[in-house]
């Protein structure tokens, strides 16, 4: 044909390969890839032609006629080392989804794309635009709920596939009559969800490859937040949502590897048996299979799981009981400090301790004194007696209950409370003696006077 080209799609790198591929036959059947949802079909091929993977072919579909690339042959002689077998192919459909993966067997690959045929899909792309800016205001116009994600032209001009998302059914019967004697083709309205959205009009992803959905995920099947929890994956929407505003679909690949590490690894509050001995399991870390345990008093600790052993409940229990007793036991020693610490607390307040006689003091039987063998309670040095009818003795207060009340009270007073007692006498001895003095000295001023 006038134009043509004849590709040569396996790059051989020696003679000797070239030969080899020289003797192959032409494949009997090629799998295609074709349409912007990136359907699948395994097609007959009758050419004369070995195309490779990666070659553009024209094919006829159900749509119509429309341009595809090939992924591989499924034929013994193949005329590629990369073919597989109609059984592999089948086994790796039933394992990506099976009846919901889109593939068909019906359709037949017509030729190899030539440069003419390239040149036309170019034309037919090219038109996109100005049909989008016609679809548009007549969505307007009708007043319909939906909205336009992208239009899909066909090699052979026969069929326009419009795609859109809505959030309920649309009757869109007088939009395709406007849009079809418009354009003078046959229109397919096609409802898209919000994934099959990011398939059709998106192109890279935040990690800088391609959108999986786009280029090689054919079942989109839904991702829980359970996939992201257990992967200890950041629940921030911003970081965790893909271009169609979904949980990435890239959290169920890993999602069985992660589901089989945690089970390994044992659970929070089960005690296990470390090389520094038994503790208690604080939180895991799935990928590093490590186990933060605390064991005792100790920080907690990370251990690998192979030096970790789940105790036995014969073992758990006798911890338990261990861990039990060893708190009771610093229970009571810090009930014991706190009592002693409230003593030291009342003693230096002056008082009496709780539960403690104050006789027992070493500061009380120092500061006490003797009591006379006639069973009166001493009550210290006796302060000089005044002259003046006004010059009582000091009343009973509560600094001398120790002379009022006799031996009981002493027993109530401490050490500190008996030297001020003591002091405060001094200091009204002396006040004492000044008034005798004054008083002895205006007697004689008088007798002298007579």
């Amino acid at each position: 044909m006038p134009g043509s080209i004849t590709p040569l799609p396996v790059m051989l790198e020696d003679e000797e390969d070239r030969k080899v591929y020289e003797n192959l036959e032409p494949p009997k059947s090629i799998v295609v890839r074709y349409g912007y949802q990136k359907m699948v079909a395994e097609l007959p091929y009758n050419g004369t032609m070995k195309p490779g993977c990666g070659s553009k072919l024209v094919i006829r579909s159900r749509r119509g006629i429309e341009m595809g690339e090939m992924l591989t042959s499924t034929c013994p002689n193949a005329g590629c080392g990369k073919s597989v077998s109609r059984k592999e192919m089948l086994q790796y459909i039933e394992n990506s989804g099976g009846k919901d993966y889109p593939f068909t067997n019906k359709g037949e690959v017509l030729r190899i794309a030539s440069a003419e045929d390239l040149t036309e899909q170019s034309r037919q792309d090219a038109r996109k635009p100005e049909i989008i800016r016609l679809t548009k205001p007549l969505i307007r116009e009708l007043e319909l709920d939906m909205r336009l994600v992208d239009v899909e032209l066909l090699l052979g001009g026969e069929r326009i596939v419009f795609y859109y998302t809505a959030e309920q059914w649309i009757d869109f019967r007088e939009l395709v009559k406007r849009l079809a004697a418009e354009l003078q083709t046959r229109i397919e309205m096609r409802q898209v969800n919000a994934r099959e959205e990011a398939r059709v009009a998106a192109d890279y992803e935040k990690c800088g490859q391609h959108c999986c959905c786009k280029q090689f995920l054919k079942v989109l099947k839904p991702v829980s937040m359970r996939s992201a929890k257990v992967q200890k994956a950041t629940l921030d929407p911003l970081k965790i949502s893909g271009r169609c505003g979904r949980l990435m679909c890239c959290l169920r690949y890993e999602d069985e590897t992660y589901e089989d590490l945690r089970k390994r690894l044992p659970h929070r509050k089960t005690l296990v048996e470390t090389q520094d001995g038994p503790g208690e399991v604080l939180d895991t870390q799935i990928l590093t299979q490590l186990v933060l345990v605390r064991v005792g008093h100790a920080p907690p600790q990370a251990y690998p799981l192979e030096e970790v052993r789940v105790l036995e409940k014969e073992e758990a229990a006798a911890f338990r009981k261990q861990a039990k007793a060893e708190a009771e036991e610093a229970a009571a020693r810090e009930t014991e400090r706190d009592e002693a610490r409230r003593r030291r607390a009342a003693s230096r307040a002056g008082g009496t301790p709780p539960g403690r006689d104050a006789t027992s003091s070493p500061q009380a039987q120092s500061a006490a004194p003797a009591a006379p063998a006639d069973g009166i309670a001493a009550a210290g040095p006796t302060a000089p007696e005044s002259d003046k009818p006004g010059d009582a003795a000091p009343p009973a207060s509560e600094d001398y209950r120790g002379q009022a009340d006799g031996p009981s009270d002493q027993t109530e007073a401490s050490g500190d409370a008996g030297a001020k007692r003591r002091r405060r006498r001094r200091r009204r001895g002396g006040r004492g003696g000044k008034g005798r003095g004054s008083a002895s000295e205006g007697g004689d001023g008088g007798g002298g006077g007579a």
